[in-house]
C-alpha cells in the first residue's frame, strides 16, 4: 500500500498532513481482522461499524445542519479495542501555539526531554496569548499519519487504525452521511485534553488542501460530566454557542469546514480521559 502517494511531508503541528488514495490498501501481510500482539487486540477489527445505523436519519440531520454526532459508530467490542489502542498504547507527546509562532509538535520524547523551565516558559506563553486576542491551545496528541509516513512503529495498530479510516467502510459512511461522494482520504491524530488543556474557536479554513469534512471519533470512557469540560462547541456569528458535544465513548461527530468551533478548557479538578481521534475528510 502506498499511503504516502502525492504527499510531501508532514505541515502543521497538529498534524494537518494528508495521506493517499481513494481507499487504502492493505501492506503485504496485513489483513482484517486483524492480529495483533497482546490477547485483547487478537482478531477483532478496530474499526467495525455498527450495522445498525439509521443512515438516512444521521444524512437528514447532517444536511440540516451540516454537522451530527452518531452515537455507538462502531461496534461494542470494537469501540473497546480501540480506546485500548488509545489510552494505554498510545507515547503522547503535546501540540500546542502561542498565537504568534506557528505550531508547535513534540514527540514523546522531545516533550519528556523539556526541563521545568522551559515547560512553564511555554505554559505562560499560551496563557499569555489567551489573555488577549491571540490564538492558542494546547493538548497531548500522536501524530498517527506521519508515524505511518516515517515507520514510527510500522505494522502497530495505530498504522492499522489510518488504514481502517481510509478503507471503504468507514470512508463510505462519512460520504453517505455527509452528501460527499467526492471525499476520497482522511489523516488521524490521536488526541486528549488533559486538565489545563483547550483548543481555541478557529474554523480549519483550509478549503485550499481539501478539507471538507472534520470529524472527531470521540473515545472518552469516563462519565463525563458538564464541570469538566473538553466539549467540542460550535459558535454562531455574534460567538454564542449553538452547539455542543459532550465527550463521549464510541461517539463520531461530522462537520464541515469551514465553521466556528473549539473545544472547552479542561480545568484541574476533572480527571484524564478525553480520548479521541481527530482529522480532517479531504477531496483531494
Amino acid at each position: 500500500m502506498n499511503i504516502g502517494a502525492g504527499w510531501h511531508g508532514t505541515d502543521r503541528a497538529a498534524n494537518e498532513a494528508p495521506v493517499s488514495g481513494d481507499g487504502l490498501r492493505h501492506r503485504a501481510g496485513w489483513a482484517k481482522p486483524f492480529a495483533y500482539d497482546h490477547p485483547v487486540f487478537r482478531m477483532i477489527e478496530l474499526l467495525a461499524l455498527n450495522p445498525s445505523l439509521d443512515r438516512t436519519a444521521l444524512a437528514a440531520q447532517f444536511a440540516a445542519d451540516g454537522r451530527v454526532q452518531i452515537r455507538d459508530v462502531l461496534t461494542d467490542v470494537s469501540a473497546r479495542a480501540l480506546h485500548r489502542v488509545i489510552a494505554e498504547q498510545t507515547p503522547w507527546g503535546i501540540a500546542y501555539d502561542v498565537g504568534t509562532d506557528k505550531p508547535v509538535g513534540l514527540t514523546a520524547a522531545e516533550f519528556a526531554a523539556l526541563d521545568p523551565a522551559r515547560r512553564t516558559a511555554i505554559r505562560e506563553a499560551i496563557e499569555q496569548a489567551m489573555r488577549g486576542r491571540d490564538y492558542g491551545f494546547s493538548y497531548a496528541r500522536y501524530p498517527i499519519l506521519d508515524a505511518y509516513l516515517q515507520h514510527w512503529a510500522p505494522g502497530g495498530p495505530h498504522d492499522i487504525v489510518l488504514e481502517h479510516i481510509n478503507d471503504a467502510p468507514f470512508l463510505d459512511l462519512v460520504r453517505g452521511v455527509t452528501g460527499m461522494p467526492d471525499l476520497r482520504k482522511a489523516d488521524a491524530q490521536a488526541t486528549l485534553f488533559a486538565p489545563g488543556q483547550f483548543l481555541a474557536e478557529h474554523s480549519d479554513s483550509h478549503v485550499g488542501e481539501g478539507w471538507r469534512i472534520a470529524y472527531v471519533l470521540s473515545l472518552c470512557a469516563v462519565d463525563w460530566r458538564p464541570d469538566w469540560g473538553g466539549y467540542l462547541q460550535f459558535f454562531d456569528d455574534d460567538g454564542d454557542i449553538v452547539a455542543g458535544y459532550r465527550p463521549r465513548f464510541n461517539a463520531l461527530s461530522l462537520f464541515a469546514v469551514p465553521r466556528p468551533h473549539a473545544v472547552s478548557y479542561v480545568p484541574p479538578f476533572a480527571p484524564v480521559g478525553r480520548y479521541s481521534i481527530t482529522g480532517w475528510f479531504r477531496d483531494r
